[in-house]
């Protein structure tokens, strides 16, 4: 291990000078910027020198997890501050190889699905809301609670797609399956959820039998790989913040599979964190959040639809949206802190609360996006003229 030198890390935190904070370090404190400090960066301990060079986000990620850094002041102002100069962070690709490009098998992406997904519905309840949506919210209002936003965002979804009663919709990585309930009972839709998640099948059976939609509703282990052997066929199909975890190479296989089951005519709307361009994603949320994750772009993406004939019919940024979730994920998170340590400790904890706060910064930053494609499997002139939500 090669520890660095006070002046050497501060000059190359100084490459963050954008705005002005401070740096406390072996009893001095330092100015990064110039102005006054917004919030002061705390280094308890060394950090190597070649962890720092090979990954900026996991030398000082793993520091801040561990305590070896902490931040006096609002994390997420500090997150927002750095992420607004990614331009400055490193990255050694081909010393993060092995956790940039992880095996795509279905074996390794289910136990990736599993690392993240399966901590237990426990857990995912405390900071989640009543309908344990797991991705972007819609505030139609900046009042709207966090509920009443994953409501607006399945029912925004749902008139989409154009729900008629008796249609059969197919959710790919349905979650606690919120939306396929509001489906059913909204619309009289039959639907499929396909998840990989053991424990989110759990919890959905569980809804499904006490709001007595078992014949409207089923949830199946299945990967989306197994769709064109299936037998199946849907007049709808929907997937939200799914396609992340397919990885690039597989995108192609993703669309092609959903194509495989939807109907001539039919609408498939996919919901997914986008990017402006391609890139293998941040070493330190692939290593401790979504090992396997990879963000498409949203013209990779466009273009991969195309490929399969799928006409483009809409498309909508959520962007400031998830911004806004996940501060809203994050004070719940924190008020509920002290349970989720006992259960899970310190350092789980931190990194969560990273985790939570560095997404809203980066969404914050336009580093990443989050689009919904609403697309016709051939043509449809059956759907409205005019936008229909």
């Amino acid at each position: 291990m090669k520890l660095i030198s006070d002046q050497y890390l501060i000059t190359y935190l100084q490459r963050f000078d954008q705005y002005p904070f401070e740096v406390k370090l072996h009893g001095k404190t330092h100015l990064i910027g110039e102005g006054n400090p917004v919030f002061t960066v705390s280094m308890k301990d060394e950090i190597d020198s070649s962890q720092l060079l090979s990954s900026t986000s996991l030398a000082l990620g793993e520091a801040y997890m561990k305590g070896n850094l902490d931040v006096e002041g609002d994390l997420f102002q500090a997150l927002d501050h750095f992420m607004g100069q990614m331009a400055a962070f490193t990255a050694d690709q081909k010393k993060l190889k092995t956790l940039f490009f992880t095996s795509l098998s279905k074996k390794n992406q289910e136990k990736e699905v599993a690392s993240h997904y399966d901590i237990g519905n426990d857990f995912y309840s405390l900071w989640l809301d009543d309908t344990m949506s797991y991705s972007c919210g819609y505030f139609k209002t900046e009042d709207d609670t966090l509920y009443e936003a994953q409501c607006n965002k399945v029912e925004r979804i749902l008139k989409k797609l154009c729900l008629k009663e008796d249609m059969t919709l197919l959710d790919i990585g349905c979650g606690w399956g919120y939306l396929l309930i509001r489906a059913a009972e909204e619309y009289g839709a039959k639907g499929l959820g396909i998840t990989l998640s053991a424990e989110q099948k759990k919890e959905f059976e569980r809804r499904i039998e006490v709001l007595g939609l078992s014949d409207r509703i089923t949830v199946e282990l299945m990967d989306y790989r197994d769709l064109p052997k299936s037998g199946r066929t849907f007049d709808r199909v929907v997937s939200v913040g799914m396609v992340e975890h397919v990885g690039r190479e597989n995108y192609d296989l993703f669309i092609k599979s959903a194509e495989s089951v939807l109907k001539p005519g039919g609408l498939f709307l996919l919901h997914f964190i986008s990017a402006l361009r391609e890139y293998p994603g941040d070493p330190w949320m692939k290593k401790y959040i979504f090992p396997g994750g990879m963000v498409p772009s949203l013209r990779e993406m466009i273009n991969l639809l195309s490929d399969h004939k799928f006409y483009v019919l809409d498309v909508e940024s959520l962007r400031r949206h998830y911004y806004k979730t996940l501060r809203h994920w994050d004070q719940n998170f924190n008020e509920n802190r002290d349970q989720i340590e006992k259960k899970m400790g310190t350092e789980f904890v931190r990194m969560w609360d990273l985790y939570l706060n560095a997404c809203a910064a980066t969404f914050h930053n336009g580093i990443i996006d989050l689009h919904q494609i609403l697309i016709s499997k051939g043509i449809n002139n059956e759907i409205p003229l005019t936008r229909w939500y």
